[in-house]
């Protein structure tokens, strides 16, 4: 025998070390286990389930699992409250829809931060009708390029998070927090020296623009789809330089603080055209065309406009939507497929694509980046189908150029009858919205909504009276009751066979909002 340590194995007299001896008592407890259970998983002793053998052996998992869970949700719950602090500290501030006609504190607070909006490339979009839902085509075509966006549209209908969009996805709650704090010094120190020269704090909108191009800058992003809040020459997002400048259809809104006319509204809105931009316009009015030349003029700026070598060819309606063929001047897109409703939207999408290949040079798309951006593509509040039996529709429309553009779409979609739900700002031009809507919809049930901003249910009322008639009007104050109420009339006996009727919810967007959520939609965009 060869001598050592007590510790070590001699084959000759069988003994082994501590360590042997743990090993192989370890082996033996793992061959013992796996007999173990395939014996209780068998037929025998499991029954004809063995599954209930597998749910015991991870109920150990499954509890670390939960933990885990309840941990994410509690961390939720808490960024949730923080970013309501935020929004609820920002929205004290003077209200986004009360223009103020200076740039100077947006662009103070950009020039402390290091101007975070020089650091990508942009495409800017004003006009009165249609901006979100081009927003949202530039975004999806340039994603699909393979670019990194930034999105900033507005209002939101679920979550201020909404309005500042990455990729294509709302602003996470912590990328909120965080950017909030990156901004919150510089907008102090702006608010401290504007309010020392005797002017006012930054207002709500001034702050959020300034929050999404430093969450730009942070992501960070290629390109920027920035659609103005109001107006455009004192718009707080128009101290970016854009290269492309979108001019979507210019008409009578917001008149208490762009205007009184629609050329004095369009001055504002070609207030957004910077120096050697590309110019993509709609269709516009005689006179406002002519001031869209003008500015170009003044600017250098090139000018691509529909009916001029841009223009929608043709189109055919589909159940989700529609088939387009759309002629560019760099190329023309036959049978795109796209995901949304009505004719306007497929001028939006010939906006759209004009504007991303400016953004190129000029340059055509491949035709599989259009249909895959186009067949894709959501508008939320737009022509959106919230229910069915009976069919609930909400839209954005709020003015009566948009609601002649929903009327169009609706008689197109949804033959049957159609009773409107409806609530509206005191501001807007309610008997001219209503005028619109009146030979199309079958009934109207008034509503109101909980804002100071909001006509009250009872002036509306009286104003529908004066359009439908008394007998057509129902007045019910609650939106719930407002929605059943419509259902009810819609479901009601008809003698038109072979339709389906439809229940609209429209003329205010915070309408559009509140039917969302009664109808357990979803935020958009995975806020």
């Amino acid at each position: 025998m060869t001598s050592g340590t007590p510790d070590d194995f001699d084959v000759a007299d069988g003994t082994e070390s501590d360590d042997e001896r743990e090993a192989r008592e370890s082996q033996e407890d793992e061959a013992f286990d796996a007999a173990l259970k395939a014996v209780i998983s068998s037929g025998l002793i499991a029954g004809p389930d063995a599954s209930v053998i597998e749910d015991v052996l991870h109920e150990d998992a499954d509890a670390a699992s939960d933990v885990d869970e309840t941990q994410k949700l509690a961390a939720k719950t808490e960024l949730d409250a923080q970013v309501d602090a935020i929004y609820q500290s920002i929205v004290s501030r003077a209200p986004e829809h009360k223009v103020q006609p200076s740039l100077q504190r947006v662009a103070d607070c950009l020039d402390l931060m290091g101007n975070p909006q020089r650091a990508y490339r942009a495409i800017h979009i004003t006009g009165t009708n249609g901006k979100t839902s081009t927003s949202r085509m530039v975004e999806a075509l340039l994603r699909e390029r393979g670019l990194r966006t930034g999105r900033f549209t507005s209002p939101h209908l679920t979550t201020v998070r909404e309005r500042i969009s990455i990729d294509g996805q709302a602003i996470t709650r912590q990328d909120f927090v965080d950017t909030w704090e990156d901004v919150a010094p510089f907008i102090d120190l702006v608010d401290a020296q504007s309010q020392a020269s005797g002017g006012p704090r930054m207002s709500f909108f001034e702050v959020f623009t300034v929050m999404a191009y430093q969450a730009f800058a942070n992501a960070p992003i290629d390109v920027a789809v920035v659609e103005v809040g109001m107006g455009g020459r004192w718009d707080a997002t128009n101290v970016i330089d854009a290269d492309v400048a979108v001019l979507a259809p210019v008409a009578l809104d917001h008149e208490r603080w762009l205007g009184s006319t629609v050329e004095e509204i369009a001055e504002e809105k070609l207030g957004i055209i910077k120096l050697g931009a590309t110019v993509i316009s709609a269709a516009q009015q005689p006179s406002v065309t002519d001031m869209v030349l003008e500015r170009c003029r003044e600017m250098k700026a090139d000018l691509i406009m529909m009916g001029y070598g841009l223009e929608v060819v043709a189109r055919e309606t589909a159940v989700s939507g529609q088939l387009v063929t759309i002629q560019t001047p760099a190329a023309r897109y036959e049978d795109v497929p796209i995901s949304l409703k009505g004719s306007f939207q497929a001028d939006n999408a010939a906006l759209a694509l004009a504007a991303v290949e400016a953004l190129f040079g000029g340059v055509a798309l491949s035709g599989d980046v259009v249909e895959h951006a186009l067949m894709a593509v959501s508008s939320p509040g737009r022509l959106e189908v919230v229910r069915s039996s009976p069919t609930i529709v909400v839209d954005a429309a709020h003015n009566p150029h948009g609601a002649q553009a929903t009327v169009e779409a609706l008689q197109e979609y949804f033959p049957g009858r159609l009773i409107a739900v409806v609530a509206m700002m005191a501001d807007k031009d309610v008997e001219g919205f209503l005028g619109v809507l009146e030979p199309v919809f079958d009934q109207i049930v008034v509503t109101g909504m909980p804002t100071d901003r909001a006509m009250p249910a009872d002036e509306l009322a009286e104003i529908a009276g004066d359009v439908f008639g008394d007998d057509r009007v129902h007045l019910e104050s609650d939106l719930a009751n407002a929605i059943d109420a419509a259902a009810a009339l819609a479901e009601s006996d008809t003698d038109e066979p072979m339709t389906y009727p439809a229940v609209v919810v429209l003329g205010s967007i915070q309408l559009v909002a509140r039917a969302r959520t009664l109808m357990g939609r979803p935020a958009p965009d995975g806020a």
